[in-house]
């Protein structure tokens, strides 16, 4: 057994169940078990440390293993309070020699203590799912800004606050996008977040979707997952979206559109998937009808006002397992499920293995971007090189069995000449 790092997890007898987990779902990971087995070879993050603030399940203990693989050590903290496997962590720990911090459902002060402790390694490279490591190296750690050679962000949320940094000229090292690359958004957000917010949603109520009238709160490419996994099921899906032409596109695709002040008269169950805050305020809440459900699959526990219904309930209670009633003074009746937490994660295991291995191939290979371009970069927001999202597709693809076309030099010609004419 490998040796014992410094940790804090909840219970390392619990790594035997965690290593059968992230043994399973790396069954499901070719693409990233290729890339582990090139960097294996390479070694393309020799004498690195990556801190990696990332939900804690088993397909990120493979991203961790591709890391090491390249040489790198790693320290892991969770990227949210109620997404962590215990039994992941421990295995981690135990059987591969992991610093982890995390502990499912630890509160607030321990979150950012696990946060700290990861960065107390002196990372070269960070690994953020909503930018809360590099927010603290930019907030309460500064000193160690000079040390760091980038972060790889994971999430839509993450990214939209590292480009307001940028844009306030207050980003002070290189981030990358890994979130912007389409292997990334188009796949993972949209059929890893569809699936997953609809199992979390069934685990937590097991409701009958069908017939049901579901507000979808965004569409962006989670949102357009979510719709259109709900309508699979048989839902009534109605979109709520503020970008008129995102709004018009859901139309297109067959939804219907309303604005959130008239659709929480008659919505049975309201997702949430915008990356924004107050999406759903009291005051909506408070005209739903009784028996409403809530659900967020934004990354923050911000979309709908959560701690706003708590304190406003004469009464709570949980029925089953992340299924929160909640009795306002008028005496309805409205379900919360997750503390308004990212559902899919809450109450399920996250995206399934085989899209968030390619989200976790870019990952890793982010990673060797940055160390190969050490000391080049400007603090802003890059993306990764379109040949690299290419690659991962062409992987994902040979591992599928599938064969693509491709350009013949005539075809490659005609599209880079401009002579030819009708």
């Amino acid at each position: 057994m490998t040796k014992i790092s410094t940790h804090d997890v909840k219970d390392l007898k619990l790594a035997s169940e965690g290593k059968k987990k992230i043994e399973w779902a790396g069954q499901n990971m070719p693409v990233t078990k290729l890339i582990t087995e090139e960097f294996k070879q390479t070694k393309p993050l020799k004498g690195i440390t990556i801190a990696a603030c990332l939900h804690v399940t088993s397909e990120t203990a493979n991203l961790v293993l591709a890391y090491m693989a390249g040489g790198a050590k790693v320290a892991l903290c969770a990227s949210n309070p109620l997404s962590t496997q215990d039994v992941v962590a421990a295995s981690l720990v135990a059987d591969y020699g992991v610093s982890v911090f995390a502990i499912h459902g630890e509160d607030r002060k321990t979150y950012y203590k696990h946060l700290n402790q990861a960065l107390d390694t002196h990372p070269q490279l960070t690994a953020d799912d909503g930018a809360d490591l590099v927010n603290l190296l930019h907030t309460e750690r500064t000193k160690q800004i000079p040390e760091i050679i980038g972060s790889a962000e994971e999430t839509t949320t993450g990214v939209i606050r590292l480009k307001a940094m940028a844009k306030d000229n207050a980003l002070k090292l290189p981030v990358l996008a890994v979130n912007d690359s389409d292997t990334k958004h188009m796949f993972d957000n949209r059929y890893g977040t569809g699936q997953s917010t609809v199992d979390g949603i069934i685990r937590a109520t097991n409701v009958l979707l069908a017939g049901k009238r579901v507000v979808v709160c965004g569409y962006g490419w989670c949102g357009r997952g979510i719709a259109a996994r709900m309508r699979g099921m048989g839902a009534h899906v109605t979109v709520v979206e503020v970008d008129p032409v995102k709004a018009l596109e859901a139309v297109m695709d067959g939804f219907s559109i309303d604005q959130i002040g008239r659709a929480v008269r008659y919505g049975d169950l309201f997702v949430t998937a915008t990356g924004d805050k107050q999406v759903i305020t009291l005051s909506h809440m408070k005209r739903m009808k009784d028996g409403a459900i809530l659900a967020n699959s934004g990354h923050f526990n911000v979309e709908f006002d959560y701690d706003g219904l708590a304190k406003l309930a004469k009464s709570k209670r949980m029925l089953r397992n992340n299924l929160e009633e909640l009795t306002l003074p008028s005496g309805k009746k409205l379900f919360a499920l997750g503390e308004g937490r990212l559902v899919n994660l809450v109450a399920a295991e996250g995206h399934p293995a085989e899209v968030m291995d390619m989200s976790f191939a870019n990952q890793s290979l982010a990673a060797a971007w940055f160390v190969k371009r050490r000391g080049t970069l400007r603090p802003k927001v890059y993306t990764l090189p379109k040949e690299i999202d290419q690659r991962v597709a062409r992987l994902k693809l040979r591992a599928m069995g599938m064969r693509f076309d491709r350009l013949t030099p005539v075809q490659r010609k005609y599209l880079h000449s401009w002579q030819e004419g009708t």
